[in-house]
């Protein structure tokens, strides 16, 4: 069976087939209460660079370059190790990336979703909005 990775805005309502939800934004939503995130788990250190989130401003022109420096940035360290947790967790159960993004579709739990597909076995997962 294929593992499910599916994105969404933090501030959705939760759906009851998004499997665990996990917060991948360094920073706190704004104006949102931890009760009201209903979160499984918050892993801030996959989250990109504060100054690589700063140069990229969620231009989607600057997209493609963002995605290879963010790549990057998962490579060593923090990341890396946040980036394992996030594949431990795709073994189990499905996933739902959150993020306050609003363009999800060019933000880092794109990125993230899209190298979670490659489950270590060959096989690809799904990658979907819930």
């Amino acid at each position: 069976m294929a593992r499910q990775i599916f994105l969404r805005r933090v501030y959705d309502e939760p759906s009851p087939d998004g499997g665990l939800r996990v917060l991948v934004d360094r920073v706190w939503p704004r104006g949102l209460t931890k009760d009201a995130a209903h979160l499984d788990e918050w892993i801030k250190d996959v989250a990109p660079s504060t100054p690589l989130r700063r140069w990229y401003g969620h231009r989607p022109e600057r997209f493609a370059e963002f995605r290879r420096r963010y790549l990057a940035e998962l490579a060593d360290g923090q990341p890396a190790t946040a980036m394992k947790r996030l594949r431990e967790l795709t073994r189990t159960r499905r996933l739902t990336l959150l993020t306050a993004t609003r363009d999800i579709d060019h933000s880092q739990a794109a990125v993230l979703a899209e190298q979670l597909r490659d489950t270590g076995t060959g096989r690809r997962g799904q990658v979907a909005p819930v």
